[in-house]
């Protein structure tokens, strides 16, 4: 049973500089079903506080931009914390819906910025913890306490990331290199309850199309959720890879079913197999099923209905 009550219904994330205007006006047309906005390494130090300050409208844009079927929009921020505490004002501000914690030590770090996030939050009377966490472990160290960083408060979402990983081990993000960390990655998740997020080698790893496919193949098949990439030719690889399996699909067929049922019959609230299920929950049922392919019987939600 997951620890979450309601987590992302992700395949892929693409990366999007923030300080690239072109890039984020495309951003909600890649098929992404999560665009992450970055603050971190594809901006450059002196573009940092103009990027951040640019959050709210480019945010806006990919929602808006994206229309029923617009992505998730998170943001991920810098690791220093005076820089990240701007960050997470600013990604709060401007409503994303998690955020991306580079380079986490351990579940203190995660603790200390879900505070942050959690002071904002109260301050825009926002519900606390609506801002989703997604950890990226990225050193040795913080390997060794990565089942305590998967059960931290806030996370939806768990990576290993593979090139900062590879640097401090002193190897290439190769599958030999990158092997037991990924899969201890994907143990901690699951053992956890999120999403074990991530592919089996290093994340600029481009290659050709076939070699791709098979290396997200493979890396699906050992247990990852999702997966993030720089390049938006790989959104539809790792979609088509990543997508929900069968009974996923059935079931959220049963449940917006029984959902519209209850609602012709007044009801905003049902019990469904074991849970209670309400208008957001049916939302991303029927975005499953859009994003499946099998939403031909399964009507949009209304218009302004919560995702």
């Amino acid at each position: 049973m997951s620890r979450a009550k309601n987590l992302p219904d992700w395949r892929s994330l693409l990366f999007c500089p923030a300080s690239n205007a072109r890039f984020v006006a495309k951003a909600h047309t890649r098929g992404a079903d999560a665009v992450i906005l970055d603050l971190e390494d594809s901006v450059a130090a002196n573009g940092k506080a103009a990027a951040r300050a640019g959050l709210q409208a480019a945010v806006a844009a990919i929602r808006h931009g994206g229309g029923p079927q617009a992505p998730d929009v998170g943001v991920r921020i810098n690791r220093p914390l005076a820089l990240a505490v701007e960050d997470i004002a600013a990604a709060v501000a401007a409503g994303a819906a998690f955020l991306v914690l580079p380079k986490v030590m351990g579940p203190e770090h995660v603790a200390l910025l879900a505070e942050v996030a959690a002071a904002h939050e109260a301050d825009l009377g926002r519900p606390v913890a609506e801002t989703g966490f997604l950890a990226v472990v990225e050193d040795a160290r913080a390997l060794a306490r990565i089942d305590a960083i998967a059960a931290a408060e806030r996370l939806v979402g768990l990576a290993v990331g593979g090139e900062d990983l590879a640097t401090d081990l002193g190897a290439e993000p190769s599958f030999d290199a990158l092997y037991v960390a990924k899969m201890l990655g994907v143990h901690a998740a699951r053992a956890a309850g999120i999403l074990p997020v991530g592919v089996l080698t290093g994340l600029s790893n481009l290659g050709r199309p076939d070699d791709y496919a098979a290396m997200l193949k493979r890396s699906r098949g050992v247990g990852f959720a999702a997966a993030m990439c720089v390049h938006p030719n790989h959104v539809t690889l790792i979609n088509a890879e990543y997508g929900p399996a069968p009974e996923e699909v059935e079931r959220a067929a049963r449940l917006v079913a029984a959902f519209d049922a209850a609602e012709a019959a007044g009801l905003g609230v049902i019990a469904f197999e074991d849970r209670m299920i309400d208008r957001p929950v049916a939302a991303r049922a029927r975005r499953l099923l859009a994003r499946s392919g099998a939403a031909a019987s399964a009507p949009a939600p209304a218009q302004g209905a919560a995702r």
